[in-house]
């Protein structure tokens, strides 16, 4: 067992930071976020047709590259290192559902426009009940697959081409694929407008059964653990980045005729952080792991990068705005950016709680 990345996976991760770097600065992120769709669709075009970055996981015999979920971790790292704002994860949401489903029509029909971009994808499963398992699942579906219900909290919902949606069918919780013309969206209000989020109302949309009637929720189970660690990669690499923004102030502020970062508090704080960072960086890849090789860990590693890597970056996120000063709780300054998606994802998929209350079910205490 190797904990390194490759030489390909390190050049990877090059190549999607230059790539961040020009296209996800602080001046594009506070203009995307402004907008009604929440992305670039320029930008968008550029990742599928020049990265290739939502085919990424996808099987060649579907468009995509085949990629393993360690080469995803590296590029969500990246991007939550940069804040992309872009209906990137909520992609990878649909195709997880698609590729976990058994049902190869479906992947067929569906997973290459996800590869080439064309089609903007995302997963609809939680209710305005905000809860994660299978109880919070109220939406109906009939025998002939009309949906009824709303969705809430679907990230990029109301820009949504195809909706895979979890309903409770005749035969129990079964997944729908949706065309998002024939729902109602509506964009929500949220804390962190880097990643949108919608309502959606499902009208009695007509929805096209994928994989085995009932048997949703054994995929979403799979789905919703990937997403867990999906999510951890994407954290790690904001909480780096929070941590290199906290450190860089503490050298350059001067205060009393020397640097802040030579008082005690403040080397006290950037070493917490940077113990909480790389701490949360080995839940995530040893979850990145576990998810590539789809071994008998990763329910519970899952679960145990979902809470120690959101407590890792909404920590380090506010211990950056701190060690800032007055400076850090200004609108123009990018750590609450950071700060509010830290607490977006902790939210996202279930908090630490939940996620420490699942760990310690899966293991038996």
């Amino acid at each position: 067992m190797n904990f390194a990345f490759t030489e390909e996976q390190e050049q990877l991760r090059q190549f999607v930071r230059s790539f961040m770097e020009d296209k996800s600065s602080e001046e594009a992120v506070r203009e995307q976020m402004e907008t009604d769709n929440g992305y670039d669709q320029a930008v968008w075009s550029q990742m599928a047709e020049q990265m290739g970055l939502q085919s990424l996981i996808i099987p060649e015999e579907f468009g995509g590259q085949g990629f393993t979920f360690v080469e995803l971790g590296v590029v969500l790292e990246e991007m939550g290192r940069a804040l992309l704002c872009a209906p990137f994860f909520s992609g990878v949401l649909a195709s997880l559902a698609l590729l976990h489903s058994g049902d190869d029509a479906a992947k067929a029909a569906h997973l290459p426009g996800i590869a080439s971009g064309e089609t903007i994808a995302t997963l609809a499963f939680t209710e305005e009940n905000g809860k994660w398992d299978e109880s919070g699942i109220e939406a109906t579906a009939d025998a002939d697959g009309n949906l009824t219900g709303t969705k809430s909290f679907v990230l990029d919902g109301h820009t949504a081409s195809l909706l895979i949606v979890a309903a409770k069918g005749p035969e129990g919780t079964s997944l729908y694929a949706v065309n998002g013309a024939d729902v109602t969206a509506t964009a929500l209000a949220t804390m962190d407008q880097t990643r949108k989020q919608a309502k959606v109302e499902l009208n009695g949309a007509k929805g096209t059964l994928i994989g085995e009637a009932g048997k949703g929720w054994e995929t979403m189970t799979t789905v919703l653990d990937l997403a867990a660690v999906a999510l951890a990669a994407e954290q790690v690499g904001g909480a780096q980045f929070v941590l290199e923004m906290a450190v860089q102030y503490a050298k350059d502020r001067v205060q009393f005729g020397r640097p802040i970062g030579s008082f005690q508090a403040i080397k006290h704080k950037c070493a917490d952080m940077l113990l909480e960072v790389e701490s949360a960086k080995s839940a995530a890849y040893y979850g990145l792991w576990c998810a590539a090789e789809m071994n008998d860990e990763l329910a519970s590693t899952a679960s145990l990068a979902k809470a120690y890597c959101s407590d890792a970056y909404f920590h380090a996120a506010a211990e950056n705005i701190q060690i800032h000063g007055g400076i850090g709780f200004t609108w123009e300054h990018p750590a609450h950016l950071y700060f509010k998606r830290a607490k977006s994802s902790e939210l996202m998929f279930g908090d630490p709680a939940y996620h420490r209350e699942l760990l310690a079910q899966r293991i038996g205490l």
